[in-house]
């Protein structure tokens, strides 16, 4: 729905945000609970380690107050939003597994406990799990864009792989990996949430492209955090992307404004996954400006997710939509 000419009302910071979205997002937690459960003990044991580490939950989040920024929440709503965690909770243990990674939000991830093929396969079982939610839906609209967003988030992993150990990896390599493996799903969240409010086509594409850009802002944001955050707040070891050998924006940028011999080292560093190298690169980061000119992308992101909203009516979630996307490049872990 497009609003005639309205007062933009002050974004709402992150604790209004979720006591906006509490009633909503308590019945999206006990529905996503009561849909994990299977006779097969293992997969209780793994899907429950990793949904109860708990987490911002903001990709559901953000279905409902798409919603609720184009009119009311029903059922259908918490029930989209428990398909999107299924999905993002499917790619952690997927991501885990092909990164090597032991650590997430602080415990051990579930492939450093049971293994990788366990891993693997629960992902697997979450994904279709999530399908199964799509059909009982019986909408064609919306299995289609979940069904394309799915594929999508599919062919950024395997970009993803294809970048590793790559030292040639540039700034718009970057982003169409973080278009695929991130924002596609943010994007779909709100645009789902407003589909499912019965918002036409044109606040749709408000909130889809709100999403798409909040996506960018929040992994550029959070590959900054890689180099500047305390890894207890973290909850994952600093310098793991580092040592997977993934170039990302910050260390692509030092990248490409260094002297040639230091530019010639920390091609050598991407090359081999010298996580040990850390205070080397960030050296280089920072007599560059990689960081601030990281941040600043992630801010030119942010404000495009907030200018998408341009025009719609304004209420309380629409606040809470902007105040996330100030919350996305603000936040310290």
């Amino acid at each position: 729905m497009i609003a005639p000419e309205t007062t933009t009302r002050p974004a709402l910071a992150l604790p209004q945000i979720q006591a906006l979205a509490s009633v909503d997002m308590a019945a999206v937690d006990a529905l996503i609970r009561d849909r994990l459960a299977s006779d097969v003990v293992l997969i209780n044991q793994i899907a429950d380690h990793i949904v109860s580490a708990g987490g911002k939950r903001l990709r559901p989040m953000l279905v409902v107050l798409a919603g609720r920024a184009s009119g009311a929440v029903s059922p259908e709503h918490h029930q989209l939003a428990a398909i999107i965690e299924f999905i993002h909770t499917s790619t952690l243990l997927h991501d885990d597994v092909v990164d090597e990674s032991d650590l997430r939000r602080g415990r051990s991830t579930a492939n450093a406990l049971w293994g990788n093929a366990p891993s693997v396969l629960v992902g697997d079982f979450l994904y279709s799990r999530s399908f199964q939610l799509m059909v009982e839906l019986d909408r064609m609209e919306v299995m289609r864009i979940l069904a394309d967003t799915t594929n999508r988030i599919a062919e950024g992993e395997v970009l993803q792989l294809l970048h590793v150990h790559n030292p040639d990896t540039d700034e718009a390599a970057y982003l169409r990996v973080i278009e695929r493996k991130t924002a596609v799903l943010f994007a779909a969240g709100t645009q789902l949430g407003a589909l499912a409010s019965g918002a036409d086509v044109i606040a749709q594409q408000k909130l889809y492209d709100y999403g798409m850009n909040l996506g960018y802002a929040f992994q550029i944001a959070d590959d900054v955090l890689d180099y500047t955050a305390d890894a207890a707040d973290l909850g994952k070891n600093l310098g793991d992307d580092l040592a997977e050998g993934k170039a990302t924006l910050p260390l692509i940028h030092a990248i490409a404004h260094s002297d040639a011999a230091t530019r010639a080292r920390l091609r050598e560093i991407v090359e081999n996954g010298e996580g040990q190298a850390m205070p080397e690169v960030l050296t280089a980061i920072k007599a560059t400006g990689g960081l601030e000119y990281s941040q600043r992308r992630a801010a030119e992101y942010a404000e495009a997710a907030e200018k998408a909203l341009d025009g719609l009516i304004e209420n309380d979630a629409l606040s809470a939509l902007r105040g996330l996307a100030r919350y996305a490049v603000a936040r310290k872990h």
